[in-house]
């Protein structure tokens, strides 16, 4: 989810925290209130920095999970996503994304875009 819509979508962030605790996660840093906020990760020579939506830790191996809603910045959440593939695959991480009802095509038009097809969302 892009910086700009994260206001808008608390609710369906905070339903995706309650998912994963609820699956096994531990740890969990969000870019909401009453958690930690996650890393961030500066771009060179832009100014807006780039930030998981979600980080857990499962099983001893970290996971960064990024919303997936339809938006208008399409451009801007494919580099997000293609930066948090690449990262977690420097890291030996996993990366996932999640999406729910309404927004699953979207999803996967921009995960074969980005030549991600391979990532399956999980669904909530």
């Amino acid at each position: 989810m892009v910086k700009v819509e994260k206001s808008e979508n608390v609710e369906f962030l905070e339903k995706s925290i309650q998912h994963l605790e609820a699956t096994g996660f531990e740890n969990i840093k969000a870019d909401i209130e009453g958690y930690e906020t996650p890393k961030s990760y500066a771009r060179k020579g832009k100014e807006d920095n780039v930030t998981p939506d979600i980080v857990a830790i499962k099983n001893g191996r970290k996971y960064y999970f990024d919303i997936s809603l339809k938006s208008t910045k399409t451009r801007l959440l494919k580099s997000k996503w293609l930066f948090l593939d690449t990262l977690s695959r420097m890291n030996s991480n996993r990366f996932r994304i999640i999406t729910t009802k309404g927004h699953y095509k979207f999803t996967d038009n921009m995960l074969e875009d980005i030549n991600l097809s391979n990532k399956t969302p999980i669904k909530i």
